[in-house]
């Protein structure tokens, strides 16, 4: 069984839709390997970059990630990050997705190359994680900071709250 999810998707699938696909394909992924199981909850999420309806996921190279940094120097993309929460109880998927927007500052060559070395922009949708080395990049951001990280906090708990999730304290 695939451990990973098929993140091939087609390109002319507006972004929003997109990640919301792909976080309802991680969710039946973990579901199909829990077979015969009922489990309470699964979540899952997948974020992208979308700067002017082109997507960037994760880099695949160095080369990659160099490209990705130099398109978002200096501008505004926005950020989609999608959640999908399966509950066992209803056996029902809830997916939403949540849309901020990120501006960098303008990157010299000398900057990117050394945010690369560190290695920080791999396996992250655009090249950079706003909680890592990449924050101090980041002039401007309108939205969740919590949704830019890749687990928008406020929606999940909208969610678990509208599915039923008792809270105790």
């Amino acid at each position: 069984m695939p451990s990973r999810v098929d993140e091939r998707i087609d390109e002319d699938i507006v972004p929003r839709i997109r990640a919301e696909t792909l976080a309802i394909r991680k969710v039946n992924m973990v579901k199909k390997t829990l077979e015969g199981r009922n489990p309470p909850w699964i979540l899952a999420a997948d974020t992208l970059i979308d700067v002017d309806r082109k997507v960037f996921g994760k880099a695949v190279s160095r080369d990659d990630a160099k490209s990705m940094l130099q398109t978002l120097s200096g501008r505004e993309h926005k950020v989609i990050s999608a959640l999908a929460l399966f509950s066992g109880r209803s056996q029902k998927i809830d997916c939403r997705s949540n849309e901020s927007t990120v501006r960098f500052a303008e990157l010299s060559q000398q900057e990117i190359d050394w945010y690369l070395d560190t290695g920080e922009w791999q396996g992250v949708a655009g090249a950079y994680r706003i909680q890592g080395i990449a924050a101090c990049f980041i002039s401007e951001i309108h939205g969740s900071y919590s949704s830019i990280v890749g687990l928008p906090l406020h929606d999940f708990y909208v969610m678990l709250k509208e599915n039923g999730y008792i809270y105790s304290i």
